[in-house]
């Protein structure tokens, strides 16, 4: 049996190898969800980017996304950044930037998907802007918004989205989607989107 000492010593080493085994793994997922992103993110207004140029960091900045869709750089001047993908702003980037820099190496980053934003107002426990990190539906937009109040009309929900310059309005009867009587009622949301929950 180990004593009280030695029984701290062996687990203090468990939780050193386990550190050493798990970080290695977390940095790489880390780097394929860079890289996923790199390839299939399209950046938006209000995004806040991390762009670094390497042994330049002088150069190297967190940058946001200006409501006319440019980031302005040290050298680069302005840039588009709005509907590119982190790989095609990182080309455009190195492009400018090799006109002063011999072969720069350059990182695009989105640290902030402030663009990909939904809202949920009125009779919820959370009110409020949410980050659209992921395919979401309005079944779960809710439980994101730690649910319904007492006093909310989930037979009356109201979902506000943008289509082209105008904004569609849909209601949402959130009973017949628990009940399985509509489930084509539990959209999918989408950037933009604005759930109103009534009294």
């Amino acid at each position: 049996m180990l004593t009280s000492a030695g029984g701290k010593a062996y687990l203090f080493f468990l939780g050193i190898l386990f550190l050493a085994l798990a970080v290695p793994h977390a940095q790489a997922e880390t780097i394929r969800n860079i890289q996923a992103d790199s390839e299939s993110y399209v950046i938006g207004k209000g995004d806040v980017l991390e762009i670094v140029i390497w042994q330049e960091p002088d150069l190297s900045r967190e940058v946001k996304v200006r409501v006319d869709g440019r980031i302005s750089m040290p050298l680069v001047d302005d840039v588009m950044a709005a509907g590119k993908t982190p790989m095609d702003l990182k080309q455009t980037v190195t492009g400018r930037l090799s006109r002063f820099i011999q072969e720069p190496e350059v990182t695009v980053i989105v640290r902030n998907q402030i663009s990909k934003s939904y809202y949920v107002l009125g009779e919820v426990r959370q009110v409020g802007e949410f980050a659209l990190e992921k395919d979401l539906t309005l079944m779960q937009a809710i439980t994101r918004a730690q649910g319904f109040t007492e006093w909310a009309n989930k037979r009356n929900l109201v979902l506000f989205r943008q289509s082209g310059d105008s904004e569609e309005r849909i209601d949402i009867n959130y009973r017949d989607i628990v009940s399985g009587s509509a489930p084509e009622q539990n959209l999918r949301i989408q950037p933009g989107d604005t759930l109103v929950v009534p009294h």
